[in-house]
């Protein structure tokens, strides 16, 4: 049986990708508590190649290997020159079968006049050249993020791992929304299966009352905002959801959102609690809480007169009237002062 290398290249921009793989390799290691007690994370940008060898050359302790991580690996990797070069690769051929030394490489693929290439890995060549030459030392560990073409299947299989479904349509909405940020997509997809439960796939109109583009703010908490009269809260998440998030599908979505309060508020109106609201609205508990609360700041009457304005401001837009982010901005004043 062949023995794993001794040296981990993890390139890329795909921090969810990068975790995973390390996730993985620490539980080879067996015991979690032992696996943390065998494990050394390194800052590259300070360290030194004396401070790196003494540790790529510690036995491990009741373990057969220990893991060396390198942050800011690229930095580290390219710093000293010529004879650092030379000194690492040493270091490298001589590492015991007992270390897994990885360097965590931040790089990205870049396309220019049909090339396609890693931006910044002639400043690290001598070691992909290393590699190459000794493929059972060393290996190179691509960690890029996803083609954004790729995003709906990469997204239909992490709901699939994560006990979820998610309809087609929905997939490529969250893509749309997330673009190819994987760390953000998880956000998103633990977001929207705790939303779902165990109440079928995640369908389009979760994803449109949840998530926005690359979602910094959101509705729920502009909601909050204008409920609590605080204009600064309201205008800095609105702001945020403005910085991705198309003016008409914004408008859509606060239209929504009102309309459930309204919904709601009808609902409180009535002598009902928040278990009336989810029955009535179809939403998951939580939900219903948030919108139960959210509706107890607003009279019927403030909640219609909100909403008749927003079909003022969609009107608006559509026929050139004021631009409907400053329409939006003069609402928030106005709801807030």
């Amino acid at each position: 049986m062949s023995k794993p290398p001794s040296l981990y290249v993890l390139r890329g921009d795909d921090s969810v990708r990068y975790r995973e793989h390390i996730a993985s390799f620490k539980a080879s290691l067996g015991d979690s508590d032992m696996a943390d007690l065998n494990t050394t994370v390194l800052d590259g940008e300070g360290l030194t190649i004396d401070s790196l060898t003494a540790d790529a050359m510690a036995v491990p302790f009741l373990t057969e290997r220990r893991l060396v991580i390198v942050e800011n690996g690229r930095q580290f990797l390219t710093k000293h020159g010529k004879a650092g070069s030379e000194r690492l690769l040493n270091l490298f051929n001589d590492l015991p079968d007992s270390t897994a030394l990885f360097f965590r490489v931040d790089d990205q693929i870049i396309k220019k006049s049909g090339k396609v290439y890693w931006e910044n890995a002639k400043s690290y060549d001598w070691l992909l050249n290393w590699i190459s030459k000794n493929p059972s030392r060393g290996m190179l560990v691509d960690c890029s993020l996803p083609n954004p073409a790729d995003m709906p299947n990469w997204i239909k299989r992490q709901v699939k791992e994560k006990g979820g479904e998610i309809e087609n349509r929905a997939a490529v909405l969250l893509a749309e929304f997330v673009g190819n940020d994987t760390l953000r997509a998880g956000h998103e997809i633990d977001k929207l299966l705790t939303y779902r439960g165990n109440e079928g796939a995640v369908c389009v109109e979760d994803i449109e009352l949840l998530t926005t583009h690359n979602q910094e703010g959101d509705i729920f908490l502009l909601v909050d905002g204008l409920g609590e009269r605080n204009g600064k809260k309201a205008m800095e998440h609105f702001l945020l959801l403005t910085e991705k998030s198309d003016v008409m599908e914004l408008t859509g979505m606060i239209h929504r959102q009102f309309r459930l309060l309204i919904q709601t508020r009808e609902v409180m109106d009535e002598g009902g609690r928040v278990d009336k609201v989810q029955e009535e609205l179809k939403v998951m508990n939580f939900v219903a809480k948030k919108l139960y609360q959210q509706a107890s700041r607003f009279s019927m009457a403030q909640l219609i007169g909100i909403h008749d304005r927003l079909l003022k401001i969609d009107e608006d837009i559509k026929t050139g009237g004021l631009p409907g982010i400053l329409t939006f901005q003069l609402l928030i004043a106005d709801l807030t002062s």
